[in-house]
């Protein structure tokens, strides 16, 4: 947020360490005018993240923070000039810590949720249910394919539990992290054309004015990754068809299991088509890279196959030879595939990239969900309907449509741009009174 805020004088984001597990319990304090970061580190380790787990290690982390940041914040308002004034306090969603010292210093703060606005509203559904008999439904197995009350076309398996933690600790972490507290607003990564509904309902809810002003890929931020990427794929890209290629990328943390690759690699082989592959080192459990996967992965994967361990993904989905894109859909990578009008398949792996495949399949209609276990038949016949049926060609055809209208949210007078301006305009009047 700070490039397009900047014009409010200092501005305060607060972000964890690069790794969306918090791999390393770093905390920084960014304030881009005047260039400046503070870091400081609690007393947290990798080994508590391993001991722990992500989302019992992100509840300490806010416990472990909460004063340091106090203590920084207050030293950074004392040696502030009188023309160096801070506008507010921006937090993710899950770095409550920021609360309550934005509170003694009497600053504005606004949440910024980095998800989708349906799945800022599931957390605010489960929040409020009896915890109890949410676990309870939550393991009853004949309710999974049943839609959960009040979120269709969701059902209870759909919903954003973690993959990282025990499910008894999701509605303790989801009461915090829509709980609103003191904030004066929330801001989120959306666009109106995508979740209308969901946005509507959430302004209704929440005590505070909500504003999507998203994609941000869009409107003003160029993706940086934390992995280096292998540029050698563009110029494979550079010699197919166009539409002729699926793109395979499944994040940065989803772990695949060696009898799945293989599976993938025979459905992706007997489908004739060309696919672009990122493995991601350490995605295979025991396993450095491919090495674990038998020679006849190898085999099946060098006709029509490009292997890498990453991706410059947003030129990779810009490709022209792109028609497809295989993801975990994350929230991110989602809006990015939506942002070059290129349809997905969809095998979510935790969180809200479960109600995000949901959507992209039966909302938004330019997606295949595929669920279970993989199987070769499967995988096959999923790349066929993207890239070679008829049905693939009208999820093209949509998802060109949902680009157009994305693009247009983020110019002057477009949904996300009025947002935007609604919410620098709400920070100007508060810091006038």
């Amino acid at each position: 947020m700070s490039l397009l805020l900047c014009n409010l004088g200092k501005l305060f984001t607060l972000k964890a360490s690069p790794s969306p597990l918090f791999r390393h319990s770093i905390i920084e304090l960014a304030l881009p005018k005047t260039s400046l970061t503070l870091t400081f580190s609690p007393s947290l380790t990798d080994s508590d993240l391993k001991n722990l787990g992500p989302v019992q290690f992100l509840m300490k982390l806010n416990q472990a923070c909460e004063a340091s940041f106090k203590q920084c914040l207050g030293q950074i308002l004392k040696e502030q000039g009188d023309n160096d004034e801070i506008a507010c306090v921006i937090y993710d969603e899950y770095m409550s810590l920021s609360k309550a010292a934005a509170k003694e210093f009497q600053l504005p703060s606004v949440v910024f949720s980095t998800t989708s606005a349906t799945a800022f509203l599931c957390r605010s559904v489960i929040a409020k249910v009896n915890a109890d008999k949410f676990l309870i439904d939550m393991k009853d197995l004949e309710l999974q394919d049943k839609l959960f009350p009040g979120l269709h076309p969701l059902r209870y398996k759909d919903l954003p539990t973690s993959a990282f933690g025990p499910i008894e600790s999701i509605p303790r972490v989801y009461s915090e992290t829509v709980n609103t507290g003191t904030a004066s607003a929330v801001i989120i990564n959306t666009a109106n054309c995508l979740e209308s509904s969901s946005l509507a309902r959430l302004q209704r809810q929440l005590q505070v004015p909500v504003y999507p002003i998203g994609p941000l890929h869009i409107a003003a931020f160029a993706p940086s990754s934390l992995i280096e990427e292998d540029r050698s794929c563009i110029e494979w890209l550079n010699m197919q068809k166009p539409t002729s290629v699926i793109y395979i990328s499944l994040g940065s943390l989803a772990l695949m299991e060696a009898k799945d690759m293989l599976e993938m690699a025979w459905g992706l082989s007997n489908s004739n088509q060309h696919f672009l592959w990122v493995i991601r080192p350490g995605s295979i459990p025991a396993s450095e890279w491919t090495e674990s996967l038998p020679e006849e992965f190898t085999k099946l994967v060098s006709e029509r196959g490009y292997i890498v361990k990453w991706a410059p993904q947003m030129e990779v989905l810009k490709h022209p030879a792109v028609g497809g894109f295989w993801s975990h859909c994350g929230w991110n990578s989602t809006l990015e595939s939506i942002g070059e009008g290129v349809p997905m398949i969809c095998r979510p792996f935790t969180g809200d990239q479960k109600v995000n495949a949901r959507y992209l399949e039966n909302v938004w209609r330019i997606g295949v969900q595929l669920e279970g276990e993989l199987e070769k038949e499967v995988v096959e016949r999923a790349v066929k309907r993207l890239l070679v049926d008829e049905e693939g060609a009208y999820m093209r055809k949509r998802a060109i449509e949902l680009k157009e209208k994305l693009e247009s949210s983020v110019r002057s007078g477009g949904s996300s741009c009025s947002s935007l301006d609604d919410f620098i305009n709400s920070l100007k009047m508060k810091s006038s009174i």
